[in-house]
């Protein structure tokens, strides 16, 4: 079975942050993902991370913003979802991305998302587009300078009206055109469901390309556990060991779901028999 990492902005809502990291290695994880870290000092997360054993695999360059404040007014109040793509930010864009690279250091974090953003209103797709490769061309140059990947991620529409990245096929098409081995795809199955579907031939399609860096999974629609909905994940998953070994793949699929018991104490742990059930099956 894949490695599985623990979203900590999803999992384990009843907890404060900064516990989170403790319930899920309780809960045997290995590796955790988030959204963003920049509410906490990078030591006090690197702390957390090493008292429990954890591996950081992800979290978000800011979505706005270029401080500890700015950030969470971006987020909360301003309703931005990245920058990248957006004309006229592009200072901040680079200044989200730098504050990003000096945490995944400290947290030894191999890989960021750089979120695409929202179309913004009166601009076309084609000037978005280009603002889009510029600013991804940039990242990747100080990413790789730094030893990390820096990814793209295609998000429905539904659940984020107005984004700009929503299809896989786009997503690699951008890939292409920026031509940075080190700037690679956050296959979310969750979105890519609600979408377009076709999950087993998009997996076969696109991890064999070296151009895919990290999966998430969530059940559709309701985006709970995984194994409740429309999606079958455990021949996903065996989809993705089979071409793992084909391709020598060894990333990680992000546990990214809202646990169906909400903030019940326990709900997270309580959920997890879809997990324990995965590790019974590969004995």
């Amino acid at each position: 079975m894949p490695q599985f990492a623990a979203n900590l902005s999803m999992l384990y809502p009843e907890l404060p942050f900064l516990d989170r990291f403790d319930a899920a290695a309780k809960d045997g994880f290995r590796g955790v993902e988030y959204l963003f870290p920049y509410a906490f000092d990078a030591s006090e997360l690197k702390a957390r991370l090493d008292g429990n054993g954890l591996q950081q695999v992800l979290f978000n360059a800011p979505p706005g913003g270029v401080d500890r404040d700015s950030i969470a007014t971006a987020w909360d109040k301003a309703g931005d979802r990245g920058t990248a793509c957006v004309p006229g930010r592009e200072a901040e864009f680079r200044a989200g991305v730098a504050l990003a690279l000096d945490y995944a250091e400290i947290l030894s974090c191999p890989r960021i998302h750089l979120m695409a953003g929202l179309l913004p209103s009166g601009v076309s797709r084609d000037s978005a587009q280009s603002t889009y490769v510029a600013n991804l061309r940039w990242a990747a140059a100080q990413a790789a300078a730094r030893g990390r990947d820096v990814l793209i991620e295609p998000i429905n529409t539904r659940d984020i009206p107005g984004f700009f990245l929503n299809r896989q096929d786009q997503a690699h098409h951008i890939v292409a055109e920026v031509g940075a081995v080190n700037l690679k795809v956050q296959m979310d199955l969750y979105h890519a469901q609600i979408v377009e579907g076709d999950l087993a031939m998009k997996i076969r399609q696109y991890l064999p390309t070296g151009h895919v860096g990290h999966f998430q999974i969530a059940g559709v629609p309701e985006r709970h556990e995984p194994d409740v909905g429309e999606v079958n994940y455990p021949y996903l998953f065996k989809v993705i060991d089979e071409v793992s070994a084909q391709c020598d793949w060894q990333g990680w699929v992000g546990c990214e779901y809202r646990p169906a018991r909400g903030a019940q104490p326990g709900g997270t742990s309580k959920g997890l028999t879809w997990l324990k059930s995965l590790a019974t099956l590969s004995k």
